[in-house]
């Protein structure tokens, strides 16, 4: 059963949204999935990341925010039942599925040293004079049945930690700086995907922004976030 939102207000079902797609967006514009035509909602205000059976929910710097479970929250790794609440409205998040990843999961991350190139302003909080570039490895949605023939891996090409590898073990890894800049790359069938979730500026494949939509990685593709560029292969 797919996951989905419902979203209500006064306890009055308006709509039910299903989480077919791996970016759904809240707002007061007609073009969002989910519209909320109410001045308390930015046009933009947050947007669903839909990754297999995870979902995560994240406030697309809208004005007046969103609670998650009554807790202000500007990104949240969704649960079966979590309610968010956009003004009076109301938004229920339902998923039947039986999900590995757990929060901790999610924010599971290993620390990467990179240069900040274009984006120092936005990382003024950071002490140091390099940004971090986390690379966070979520727990697969369930065991790998039969081994695959090639695995992706990416290596860092730029910074102090060129020349590292990272190889893509998992079905979901996230990549980049929360609060500037961050991606997911995802294993599938069809090989691997790389999708934006947070941040002002999408990421690049081979020198082009790959948008809000899903992006397929080819062999020796070139990826840059955050300044940091690396290099996408697959091995045998």
């Amino acid at each position: 059963m797919t996951a989905k939102m419902i979203l209500s207000l006064d306890g009055t079902v308006l709509q039910e949204c299903p989480l077919d797609r791996e970016r759904i967006t809240i707002g007061r514009k007609d073009d969002n999935d989910i519209v909320i035509n109410n001045l308390a909602v930015s046009s933009r205000h947050a947007a669903i990341i839909t990754i297999m059976n995870d979902s995560f929910i994240e406030d697309l710097d809208s004005t007046n925010g969103m609670l998650v479970n009554g807790e202000q929250a500007k990104k949240r790794f969704l649960q079966n039942g979590d309610l968010i609440e956009i003004g009076k409205y109301r938004l229920k998040y339902i998923n039947e599925r039986v999900s590995k990843t757990t929060a901790e999961d999610f924010e599971k991350t290993m620390v990467m040293r990179g240069s900040l190139q274009g984006l120092r302003k936005a990382d003024e909080a950071d002490s140091s004079e390099d940004t971090q570039v986390r690379l966070t490895g979520a727990v697969p949605e369930e065991p790998v049945r039969q081994p695959e023939p090639v695995r992706g891996a990416i290596q860092i090409l730029n910074g102090p930690n060129a020349g590292r590898e990272l190889e893509l073990v998992k079905s979901l890894t996230t990549l980049g700086k929360p609060g500037v800049q961050v991606a997911v790359l995802t294993r599938r069938p069809q090989g691997y995907f790389i999708t934006h979730v947070e941040g002002g500026s999408y990421p690049s494949v081979n020198g082009q922004s790959i948008g809000t939509h899903p992006c397929a990685l080819n062999d020796h593709d070139l990826i840059e976030l955050v300044g940091i560029k690396m290099e996408f292969f697959l091995k045998v």
